[in-house]
């Protein structure tokens, strides 16, 4: 018996609900009630909302429900004019709002509660009869009925009153998921984007698209080119590898939600439980969470790693570091870089901030929360631009100085202009994009609030939530608006090809697809071959002069340009003072050695049979003045004049390096000579083919 009354009060709910009664409330009006359970009492008119917040008589309807047994059982004839005093109350006029009389709620509670008890219901906190005036008085009571003596034809019909945003029942979640919209708890935006219409998102995803899969291409192809040749990029230029890198996976998760489409980023719709398609928020989407940590995680990163990039530029201008001392500092850069990024994403992960973009299909934060849009993106990203710039502008000033202090070469001075005019044209090509997305942001956290309530007035009927009351702009986001801010967060990446684009690259390719590369690799990894001492002549021709001295120094030492200044700067010394073409014995030796250096015979000298002996041929070096030779085991010294002139030349620090690394080498090889003049001859071979055999 009590499971017929249970369905006969379903059916009644069912007849209860007026589709059409439901409408908009902006204002406080009177409406005919349309509630069946409220007909036939002593009044006829109600308002919305009513003093339990429910914006129309549908939702009213619904909300009442649980208590339809009670009142088709008859448990009290109190309770049925109570539940019709709160769910739809007197309409009188202008401003006067009746409560039920405490004891008119006491008696319908205590009548009823073993009826509720019996089918599992609980009296709700909102109808706690302690919240109701003390009287004993039907509903509703005389004085509500009389017009107030204040009450003149003038008096408005109606009350203007704004009752802010009210969630639809169609984008409400479950309360467990931490969901908010618009202020609103357990609540998310519509799917898809609800400012635009399909066919703007269809051409806006397409477009992402395309430069997400360009923005790979070019970073992918820089990370390629790093791989061929990881010797190539050192710092202070290494951070480029590491910012395009980031942008590569950035690219990646947008041409992935190119794919997904809207599969991932919104909850799919339940039309048997009046559930609409809705953003996806927070972390109980593993697909969403996981874009999102990818996506936010390398986007801060390759910001960071642009002003670590600006940071190694800085030491290498302005306190002259080398590319080794800026190296040791590689593992605080990695975890600046990783680390700073990686807390911002476990916050955001911690506070539920992800959401999902219909429009490009990732997930992302910032796009309907305008706090989380302004500490973890615009705060961010500006100060990575302000301390990137300080120390770009530092660098480029110092190099500058540089450049007008430090007398140069005119080739040396060239190349350092074009590698400023490189840094500043990489520069502006990097901040350029990045200026134009917080751009973006700077517009859409200002204007959102407006399209928001702009969509609310549009929508508000078709949902049948209140109104706005007063809306003093109205405006709709333009869709060119959010094409930029997503051609920018892309192209930002881009610039990377501009720094490894040259013709080295090129050549290098090419190398790499003949197969050169790996005949290279194969011979760096055989044994270095130790050099084959050659006969000295005794031809005055054959001592150095200044020239050749240039000219060994600019070959053999290779420049580290454009990347380490001190390098550049050391190529850049005036040239040796012409001196007689008379040499002492050093700098005979000196000559013969740095020409045994250049041989080109290594590869003849690796292939020989390890069997067959190396002989070498030795005669004296004679010069102008007195031929000298040196007895076994003697040290050279250098004549008074020419020392003279090498300690005048020696403030320079080229001349300084190149004889530290000369002297030696020249030494020794003087010393064999020698030891195979006073020697016999057999000895003196068997000794070079020993020391030879030991070091091949």
């Amino acid at each position: 018996m009590d499971l017929l009354w249970v369905l006969h009060s379903m059916l009644t709910v069912c007849m209860a609900i007026n589709m059409e009664a439901a409408g908009s409330h902006s204002t406080f009006t009177c409406e005919p009630i349309t509630l069946r359970m409220c007909q036939g009492l002593a009044y006829n008119s109600t308002f919305m909302p009513n003093l339990l917040n429910h914006y129309d008589q549908q939702t009213a309807a619904l909300a009442m429900e649980p208590f339809h047994p009670m009142v088709n059982l008859e448990c009290s004839a109190d309770i049925r004019p109570f539940l019709c005093a709160l769910y739809a109350p007197v309409c009188t006029e202008y401003g006067r709002v009746t409560l039920p009389c405490r004891r008119l709620c006491q008696r319908a509670k205590s009548d009823c509660y073993k009826l509720m008890d019996m089918f599992g219901l609980f009296w709700p906190d909102e109808m706690e009869c302690s919240r109701f005036p003390d009287c004993d008085e039907s509903y509703p009571r005389a004085i509500d009925m009389l017009p107030s003596s204040d009450a003149t034809d003038e008096s408005p019909l109606e009350i203007q009153r704004d009752y802010g945003f009210w969630c639809p029942r169609e984008l409400k979640i479950q309360p467990d998921l931490g969901y908010s919209f618009m202020g609103v708890r357990d609540c998310s935006p519509p799917c898809p984007n609800m400012y635009f219409r399909k066919d703007d998102l269809l051409f806006a995803r397409y477009f992402i698209g395309v430069i997400s899969i360009v923005c790979l291409s070019a970073t992918l192809f820089t990370f390629l080119t790093f791989l061929i040749d990881v010797g190539r990029f050192r710092y202070p230029e290494r951070p480029i590898i590491f910012y395009a890198v980031c942008y590569m996976m950035v690219s990646l998760v947008f041409f992935l939600g190119f794919l997904l489409e809207d599969r991932v980023s919104c909850n799919a719709a339940s039309p048997g439980r009046f559930r609409a398609s809705t953003i996806t928020q927070g972390s109980h989407n593993k697909a969403c969470t996981l874009l999102f940590m990818t996506l936010y995680f390398f986007t801060m990163a390759g910001s960071v790693w642009w002003v670590i990039l600006t940071i190694t530029w800085f030491l290498a201008a302005v306190p002259k570091w080398g590319s080794e001392a800026i190296e040791k500092k590689a593992l605080l850069f990695h975890a600046v870089a990783w680390g700073v990024p990686g807390a911002l994403t476990i916050t955001l992960m911690a506070m539920n901030k992800i959401e999902g973009d219909s429009m490009s299909g990732v997930c992302f934060v910032g796009l309907y929360d305008l706090m989380a849009l302004r500490w973890f993106l615009l705060v961010p990203l500006a100060l990575d631009v302000v301390v990137g710039v300080v120390l770009l502008l530092a660098g480029i000033a110092a190099l500058n100085r540089v450049r007008m202090e430090i007398p140069l070469e005119k080739e040396n001075q060239d190349k350092l202009v074009k590698f400023m005019i490189r840094i500043g044209v990489f520069s502006v090509l990097y901040l350029v994009p990045l200026l134009t997305v917080i751009g973006c942001y700077l517009y859409e956290q200002s204007y959102r609030p407006v399209w928001e309530t702009t969509w609310v007035q549009e929508r508000c009927r078709d949902y049948h939530i209140p109104c706005p009351l007063k809306v003093e702009q109205t405006s709709r986001p333009d869709i060119a608006l959010f094409l930029v801010k997503y051609l920018m967060m892309l192209v930002v990446g881009i610039p990377s090809v501009f720094w490894v684009g040259s013709k080295k690259t090129c050549f290098e390719w090419a190398s790499f697809f003949s197969g050169n590369r790996r005949k290279e690799v194969k011979a760096s990894s055989l044994p270095t071959p130790v050099p084959k001492i050659r006969a000295l002549t005794s031809s005055p021709s054959s001592c150095p002069t200044p020239s050749s001295l240039n000219h060994f120094h600019t070959t053999l030492m290779p420049s580290a340009f454009p990347l380490s200044l001190p390098s550049l700067l050391y190529h850049s010394l005036p040239s040796f003072p012409p001196v007689s073409p008379v040499c002492p014995p050093f700098s005979c030796a000196v000559h013969e050695s740095r020409q045994i250096l250049q041989e080109p015979d290594f590869t003849q000298l690796l292939l020989r049979d390890p069997n067959t002996p190396v002989v070498r041929k030795y005669t004296a070096c004679s010069y102008r003045g007195v031929e000298e030779h040196l007895p076994h085991g003697s040290t050279l010294r250098l004549n008074e004049p020419l020392q003279h002139r090498l300690d005048s030349q020696s403030r320079h620090g080229s001349l300084q390096l190149l004889e530290s690394q000369s002297r030696h080498s020249s030494l020794r090889d003087l010393s064999i000579t020698a030891q195979a003049i006073h020697s016999s001859p057999g000895n003196g071979i068997h000794r070079v083919m020993e020391e030879d055999a030991s070091k091949a």
